[in-house]
């Protein structure tokens, strides 16, 4: 079983994952769960959706990558956990950010908050080491 250390988080609309740690995540598992979930909107490459920078007719913009070139290492782990467990509109509603449209659904009723923990190390252990650091400074120091 392939594993990765990382630094623990602590989420912003969930008590659930409050003190979770990521040390020793399942990266075979995240891998698994990532091409089952994720990768139809975001690639199997983690190269998300051409032009993804560009809004839809309807206002929102089409799956970014998870690879370097895309916006999540920019994110606390936290930050991350929250958006794939309530997706972008239901997590933004818990934040009182108002008109905000997200076509990333939530996946808080269909996967376990290990297999988003899994899918998270996974995609963060396909990253540059450089990336990784930066995106390691990003999460709170654990308590």
């Amino acid at each position: 079983m392939m594993r990765i250390t990382a630094l623990a988080a602590i989420c912003v609309a969930g008590p659930a994952c409050a003190t979770h740690e990521l040390d020793e995540r399942d990266l075979q598992n995240g891998q698994s769960v990532y091409a089952e979930s994720c990768a139809m909107c975001h690639g199997a490459a983690l190269e998300g959706q051409p032009d993804w920078q560009i809004p839809n007719a309807d206002g929102s913009l089409p799956a970014p990558p998870h690879d370097e070139t895309g916006h999540t290492w920019h994110h606390s782990n936290a930050q991350n956990f929250d958006y794939v467990k309530y997706g972008g509109a239901q997590l933004m509603k818990r934040l009182n950010v108002i008109d905000f449209t997200s076509g990333m659904p939530g996946f808080g009723h269909t996967l376990s908050d290990d297999d988003i923990w899994d899918v998270l190390a996974y995609i963060r252990s396909q990253w540059p080491e450089e990336i990784q650091i930066m995106q390691a400074g990003r999460n709170p120091p654990h308590e």
